[in-house]
């Protein structure tokens, strides 16, 4: 890559550092940057593929679409005004996002505390602490993604949360056997860092030993409780459901957006958070979500929200040098 006024070497490191600590399915990380003249330029990277998790390409769109948040975010404290264009290019459908520079900017305390909070996210997949979200936090959490066509519901009422248990069951009773799933997941954890074929994915450390389904990436040996006694702990956490008006290439991009926004405001109130996407791509859950919860648009991720009982670890990123594409 070579240097240009517009961005100097500081400032390309200020803005692959952000895309590479974006949230990403099995922290695959599929996405790839350029930085022509006072642009950014992100790239989907569909070799990354997780055929039994990910099918249709779903959560790598989302996933993509976390790295786009933090990249506005990197050039707004950089002090550009950013235009964004996703999915930009028919004739290149790798090509995300076009974010340009349009002028001089002074950031924002919100920009300023999102930005801040890119480098402390972490996906937090243990129990959380006794204490609850006040509905104060979110309230500032369902306001936070600011993204057309998506939507963010607090699940919270006895019925809801009884639904909910009772899909995550099942779909947590179906990824537990499914051979293929288990394969790729176990593909995507690592163990030794030093020796994991793809340099990412979800570190052992981060994984929890106790039956929370609702946590997602359930494995084999995963106890799983009873619907009633899930209902009960997820009445002890705070879980949003994010929702799209449509449910294409372009909606699933804008979910990831949002969820971005949403847990960088999380983290920035001393909250942790997961996301969970598993159980959405079974349809008889997707679907069950729906009618039971009476929803008026395509659900898409859901997220837990809570305060850390303990230190978050971080699973691997990425170098710039490998996030960055050569000319």
């Amino acid at each position: 890559m070579k240097a240009t006024q517009e961005w100097t070497a500081g400032e390309i490191d200020v803005l692959a550092r952000a895309v590479v600590r974006a949230p990403s399915v099995h922290n695959t990380q599929p996405w790839s940057l350029e930085l022509p003249d006072g642009e950014a330029l992100l790239f989907e990277r569909t070799d990354l593929a997780l055929p039994y998790h990910d099918p249709l390409g779903r959560d790598r769109a989302i996933s993509c679409g976390t790295a786009i948040a933090n990249l506005e975010l990197g050039m707004r404290v950089l002090g550009r005004r950013t235009s964004l264009s996703l999915l930009p290019d028919p004739e290149r459908r790798d090509l995300i996002a076009r974010v340009s520079a349009v002028g001089g900017l002074v950031p924002t305390d919100t920009d300023l505390h999102r930005y801040s909070a890119i480098a402390r996210r972490r996906s937090y997949r243990q129990p959380f602490a006794k204490q609850s979200v006040s509905d104060y936090d979110v309230k500032d959490l369902l306001a936070a993604p600011g993204t057309d066509g998506v939507q963010v519901v607090a699940l919270r009422t006895e019925a809801e949360l009884a639904a909910l248990a009772g899909l995550l069951d099942y779909a947590a009773t179906v990824l537990r056997q499914d051979r293929g799933y288990q394969r790729e997941l176990a593909l995507w954890t690592i163990r030794d860092e030093r020796s994991h074929r793809h340099g990412v994915g979800v570190a052992g450390g981060t994984l929890t030993q106790t039956p929370l389904p609702w946590a997602g990436l359930v494995r084999p040996s995963t106890p799983l409780p009873d619907p009633v006694a899930l209902a009960d702990r997820l009445a002890g956490e705070t879980v949003l459901l994010f929702l799209t008006s449509g449910d294409t290439r372009l909606d699933h991009v804008r979910a990831g957006i949002a969820t971005e926004h949403t847990w960088l405001t999380a983290v920035h109130t001393g909250l942790a958070a997961a996301m969970q996407t598993q159980p959405l791509h079974l349809s008889e859950v997707r679907s069950g979500l729906i009618e039971r919860l009476g929803l008026s648009g395509y659900p898409q991720l859901l997220m837990r929200v809570g305060h850390p009982a303990g230190p978050v670890p971080q699973s691997p990123r990425r170098s710039v040098n490998e996030l960055l594409r050569p000319e």
